[in-house]
């Protein structure tokens, strides 16, 4: 088991490791923290190391046919301003929002793909 102080890790299946990991520290403010050539790279932001799984990756070769594509699961990265962040991803030419603005009791939030069409939630707290 991981201790408590460490990185809590998430693997993403994506086509195009160079592409997600441009994604992911360009638009989202993660960090790379390793590359493994076009199979795998790890990114970091805060204590969420994502990992980036290629089709040459063993974390990918693991997995049953079936269960291979972007699922419903998404990262949740909380923001300050909501508005302000779309604003700024799709002025950055991002295309990839696949939700509208969703308004709850407990905030505001709006999903976002990343190039292989794993889901990432953009969530600003009430």
């Amino acid at each position: 088991m991981t201790a408590p102080d460490q990185y809590a890790s998430v693997r993403y299946l994506v086509d195009d490791v160079q592409a997600a990991v441009g994604f992911y520290t360009t638009h989202l403010g993660f960090t790379l923290n390793s590359s493994a050539g076009p199979a795998f790279a790890d990114v970091i932001r805060g204590p969420l190391r994502l990992l980036l799984s290629g089709p040459a990756s063993s974390g990918a070769r693991a997995t049953p046919a079936d269960a291979a594509v972007a699922g419903r699961n998404r990262i949740h990265l909380v923001v300050d301003d909501l508005d302000a962040e779309i604003a700024r991803l799709r002025a950055a030419g991002l295309p990839s929002f696949r939700s509208d603005v969703v308004t709850g009791p407990g905030g505001r939030q709006i999903l976002l793909a990343d190039p292989a069409g794993n889901l990432v939630e953009l969530f600003q707290p009430a």
